[in-house]
């Protein structure tokens, strides 16, 4: 297997993310704003103020990373992008529903994100709740109806990735991320209680997002495992960079509270093993996360798996 030097995933870094999928980035924007658009579902106005906090905590924010990576991976697989599309966006829905509820002060009790009020202080606590259990439930929606079947994405592909769906946003997933998080706040915590913390909390989206692109692509069952295993590598990477740059970074570049993690005392990496170590697994991880995108068995002809191993790069180098 190719080993990959700091170097070499700078260079893979190049051009900048934003530039490179900026026409992927705007069309799950752009089908958001549709998916999200109030009049659509009641023209009524009496949900007009839920509509708002929902549009408000999803539009305007994020890099839309985890719906890249599934429209990316669909890509690679040889799939159709309108099929995994409502699929990217039900993700960026769910990803902004953890970050609604999260902030809350019964949560992770912040005031900012995205560089701007949390949703709890620009609409209230009990709209922000609201408006993330509409998300979650939409999200459901928009796979089921909006998804276009193909002799690819087909019925029993797209009913197993609703299944994976509930996984992720339940239990097995961001629900029980969140509450040992919460459970291991200034308690002591092992290294495997960091792994299983972050495994669910970030690292549920990040293995979702590539395993269904991969399905809906139509991918076989050995290379779908094999994407879900670069999704467990990918978010775990990017959660241990997140803690890193929670101490390193400011709250205008975050766009949200900085130094968060030590004052609540959180269980996080860097709070376990340091800074070195951290930036030493997070390049492992990333090492690992190529190595799987350089296996070609059971991939289609003209399997092309440059932006990928981009989107990998990006993901470290946010430390630089």
């Amino acid at each position: 297997m190719k080993t990959h030097t700091a170097e070499s995933m700078t260079h893979l870094a190049t051009p900048s993310y934003e530039s490179l999928f900026s026409s992927s980035i705007e069309l799950v924007n752009q089908a958001l704003e549709r998916y999200l658009d109030q009049r659509a579902y009641d023209p009524s106005s009496q949900a007009s103020g839920l509509w708002d906090a929902m549009r408000y905590g999803t539009l305007d924010g994020g890099k839309r990373i985890r719906s890249v990576l599934a429209l990316e991976a669909c890509q690679a697989c040889g799939g159709d992008i309108e099929s995994i599309l409502p699929t990217a966006c039900a993700i960026e829905m769910v990803h902004a529903q953890s970050l609604i509820h999260d902030d809350l002060p019964c949560m992770d009790n912040d005031d900012m994100r995205r560089g701007k009020p949390s949703v709890h202080k620009a609409f209230g606590e009990s709209t922000a709740v609201l408006a993330g259990d509409a998300l979650i439930a939409l999200a459901f929606g928009l796979i089921a109806k909006e998804t276009r079947l193909s002799e690819k994405a087909t019925p029993r592909q797209l009913l197993s990735v609703i299944g994976d769906f509930s996984d992720v946003t339940s239990v097995q997933g961001l629900v029980n991320g969140q509450f040992v998080d919460i459970l291991y706040e200034g308690q002591p915590f092992t290294p495997d209680i960091l792994e299983y913390i972050h495994t669910f909390k970030t690292g549920a989206l990040f293995r979702f997002s590539l395993r269904a692109g991969a399905k809906l692509a139509g991918a076989p069952d050995a290379v779908v495992e094999r994407f879900t295993a670069l999704g467990e590598k990918l978010g775990l990477a990017f959660q241990i960079v997140d803690d890193l740059l929670d101490i390193d970074s400011s709250s205008e570049t975050l766009g949200k509270t900085a130094g968060k993690d030590q004052l609540q005392k959180k269980a996080t990496y860097p709070a376990f093993f340091g800074g070195e170590t951290s930036r030493q697994q997070v390049a492992q991880l990333t090492q690992d996360a190529l190595g799987l995108l350089e296996e070609t068995a059971g991939m289609p002809p003209g399997y092309d798996s440059s932006h990928l191993k981009t989107l990998v790069a990006f993901i470290a180098n946010r430390l630089h």
